[in-house]
C-alpha cells in the first residue's frame, strides 16, 4: 500500500469491531474515508462493486445472517437478487465492517483481517 492510497471503511460507530477497525488503520497511518452505511445505505451497484473487491459473488459474505431483520424478511433461502436487494434496503443487514482499498476489500471481522490488504 501506498501513502497515497486511502482506505474507505463501511462504519457502524456502534459496533466494536467497526471502531477497532479504524484505530488499527490509525495505528498503520492510513487515511480513511467513513462510510455511514446506516445513515446511507449503499446502492445495488455498491453492493455489486464491494461483491467484486471481495472475490466473490454471494451477497452471505457481506450478510449479516444473525439480525432479527434477516430472520423476518425469511432470508435463508433467499437467492442472490432477493438478498442484494434486501441488503440495500436493509442496511442493518451488511456485515461490518468493510474496508476497500484500491480494487481490493475485506470484512475486517476480526479487526486485523485488514492487514491483508495493506500487506499487497
Amino acid at each position: 500500500m501506498t501513502n497515497d492510497d486511502r482506505a474507505t471503511v463501511w462504519h457502524n460507530p456502534r459496533c466494536s469491531k467497526s471502531r477497532g477497525a479504524l484505530a488499527l488503520l490509525a495505528e498503520q497511518g492510513v487515511q480513511t474515508d467513513i462510510v455511514r452505511y446506516l445513515d446511507e445505505a449503499p446502492s445495488r451497484g455498491e453492493l455489486e462493486d464491494v461483491l467484486r473487491r471481495l472475490g466473490t459473488d454471494d451477497p452471505r459474505a457481506i450478510t449479516r445472517t444473525g439480525e432479527a431483520r434477516y430472520r423476518e424478511l425469511g432470508l435463508a433461502g433467499a437467492d442472490r437478487d432477493a438478498l442484494l436487494d434486501a441488503l440495500a434496503a436493509n442496511p442493518i443487514l451488511i456485515e461490518r465492517p468493510i474496508v476497500l482499498v484500491g480494487d481490493r476489500a475485506v470484512v475486517a471481522r476480526p479487526p486485523q483481517r485488514l492487514l491483508e490488504l495493506l500487506g499487497g
